[in-house]
């Protein structure tokens, strides 16, 4: 006997989210997505239909193959994925998942998907995405781009969120994700003079006490070396 997956017919087609690179075409007329493993040599638009990356003639996804796009459950998956060197200057993509799909621990495998929103995460420098910009890298056809801030651009190639939405069609939305500082830092960056004079005024006076405490076991450790020279002696 071979064991049989169950069939599932949802009423409305599964949410996952993924990561990958987005791109525009050579000629500028067409903005899409390249994956960030398997399919990465293979551009895709917002609604597209999955084909076997090691041009085999099945239909993906293939139960005996890896073939398919791929997505998890969990949108906090997608974003550690984000925090890998290689995957740094990727967007996250939150997804619609459409057609045949195999359901795995934590993710599907499937044969078509439609692309519903792309969050765009921090410029390379940590202050939030303006823009994309060219990302010196590409595919056959196709320019990389990543997220940037004005600063950052310094006047390469570079279109605007809406720009890409607009090129992408089929009803994409594109939103910023904000900067990457720390919590520490951003907090100190939204005070204003009173608060930050107390902030100054409070690392002083822990300081005074550390220099003080520290003065203590200099001179504990002076009269020590003393007392015990005249022992020996």
């Amino acid at each position: 006997m071979r064991l049989r997956l169950p069939t599932e017919r949802p009423t409305e087609p599964p949410t996952g989210y993924k990561i990958a690179h987005p791109v525009l075409s050579q000629d500028g007329t067409r903005a899409g997505f390249t994956g960030v493993s398997l399919g990465g040599a293979l551009p895709y638009g917002v609604v597209a239909e999955a084909a076997c990356v090691y041009g085999l003639r099945h239909r993906a996804p293939h139960r005996r193959c890896d073939c398919g796009f791929h997505c998890v459950h969990d949108r906090r998956a997608a974003e550690a994925l984000l925090c890998t060197a290689e995957h740094r200057a990727a967007v996250l993509l939150e997804v619609s998942v459409l057609g045949v799909y195999i359901r795995f621990e934590r993710g599907f495998r499937y044969a078509r998907q439609r692309v519903r929103v792309m969050t765009l995460g921090a410029c390379g420098c940590g202050a939030g995405a303006a823009a994309l910009g060219e990302a010196g890298w590409g595919r056959p056809g196709w320019r990389a781009l990543v997220p940037c801030c004005g600063e950052c651009l310094r006047g390469r190639p570079s279109l605007s969120p809406a720009g890409f939405a607009r090129l992408a069609g089929d009803g994409l939305r594109v939103v910023a994700g904000g900067g990457s500082a720390p919590a520490g830092l951003a907090a100190a960056q939204g005070m204003g003079v009173p608060e930050l004079a107390a902030e100054a005024a409070l690392l002083q006076a822990r300081l005074d006490v550390f220099q003080a405490q520290l003065a203590r076991l200099g001179e504990g450790g002076e009269r020590g070396g003393r007392g015990g020279g005249g022992a020996a002696g």
